[in-house]
């Protein structure tokens, strides 16, 4: 693992809210707002930004956490922007938090987790489990 990041280091992403973001169910869209998977997905992004700056060549990020604290609702077509900010780096493990927005808005707050493991050993763990979710 290569570290050429700091704790307080930012890194930022954004994303435009469209028709697949929105909260649905069985192909029924139950409300025209950014989903919360969508918003996760997004989140884990925008974190994701400083793996190549941690990761050697044969090692990749694997999420350990999220937690979405919503404030307010990310509506279609609006411009998510959404930072990430490291707050603590143990061993392997990225801690950050992070601010999604839209202009001033706070659309939600809340922390990710990642480890660094090397590739072998996520192909490992992954083998472990069948198809059909058992350890093995």
């Amino acid at each position: 693992m290569k570290n050429q990041v700091e704790i307080g280091d930012k890194r930022s992403i954004e994303h435009v809210v469209n028709s697949s973001d929105m909260a649905a169910f069985d192909e029924k869209i139950i409300h025209k707002v950014c989903s919360t998977f969508a918003l996760a997905r997004e989140i884990e992004r925008s974190s994701r930004q400083f793996m190549p700056e941690i990761c050697e060549e044969d090692e990749e990020g694997i999420g350990t956490m999220l937690t979405i604290d919503h404030k307010s609702p990310a509506f279609l077509g609006e411009r998510l922007l959404i930072e990430a900010i490291i707050i603590e780096l143990n061993d392997n493990e990225l801690i950050c938090n992070y601010i999604a927005k839209v202009n001033d808005r706070i659309i939600a707050t809340g922390k990710t987790g990642q480890k660094v493991l090397k590739r072998h050993v996520i192909e490992k763990i992954f083998s472990n489990f069948g198809s059909d979710g058992e350890e093995r």
